[in-house]
């Protein structure tokens, strides 16, 4: 129960930060968003792994770092806490949010966006978090808040920077149960994210071949 609750709290406030910063317009949203992720790692890494994140959550159950039973329940708990912090966004803004990406893009481009960044983000908590020549370390919360950031300012305008399926999919939905929004953009957010993760396992697994 103490991994769930973990990753429900961790996936709460990366998306609570995410929504307050996008609605105000702050000019430096991806540096606050890559710092929420960063304090909420060191507050849950040494307890649930700190994914708040379900293509995290697959790339580290393909890693063998998971059994299986605890993929969904890990999921279900990333989903509940970011619905529940869109709609705490609602409560404190009067307004709901949701990724989508540009209007100038091509859902070729936007969906190449998210598995990229999803990938490098994965990719580099298989590294720092699981990868035995790294056991112990003390900077992989920075690593993975700042692989997040890199990637907010520059893939984030094109495919509206989710690089993760709850950050898709609890805004999404709770912005088509209160804000009127559609479902149109969930796919982008399941497909891409996913794909990046089931990558990032197969290379680290290259990377650590004998």
């Amino acid at each position: 129960m103490k991994n769930y609750v973990t990753e429900f709290i961790g996936t709460f406030f990366l998306v609570l930060t995410i929504g307050l910063t996008v609605l105000e317009g702050t000019e430096f949203a991806p540096l606050a968003i890559g710092a929420a992720l960063m304090v909420m790692v060191y507050m849950g890494g040494h307890i649930s792994g700190a994914h708040y994140n379900p293509a995290v959550t697959l790339a580290v159950f393909m890693r063998g770092k998971i059994d299986a039973g605890s993929v969904a329940p890990y999921m279900a708990s990333q989903l509940a806490g970011a619905f529940l912090a869109t709609v705490i966004v609602q409560l404190i803004l009067g307004s709901t949010f949701a990724p989508a990406p540009s209007a100038e893009a091509t859902i070729a481009a936007a969906l190449l966006v998210e598995v990229l960044y999803t990938f490098a983000l994965a990719l580099v908590i298989l590294n720092v978090s699981t990868a035995d020549s790294t056991s112990g370390n003390s900077f992989y919360g920075l690593a993975i808040g700042f692989t997040v950031a890199a990637g907010a300012f520059a893939g984030g305008p094109v495919s509206g920077g989710a690089f993760n399926p709850a950050v898709g999919t609890g805004p999404i939905l709770a912005h088509a149960m209160l804000g009127g929004g559609g479902l149109g953009d969930l796919w982008l957010y399941l497909v891409g994210p996913f794909v990046g993760g089931a990558l990032a396992a197969t290379v680290f697994k290259i990377q650590h071949s004998e």
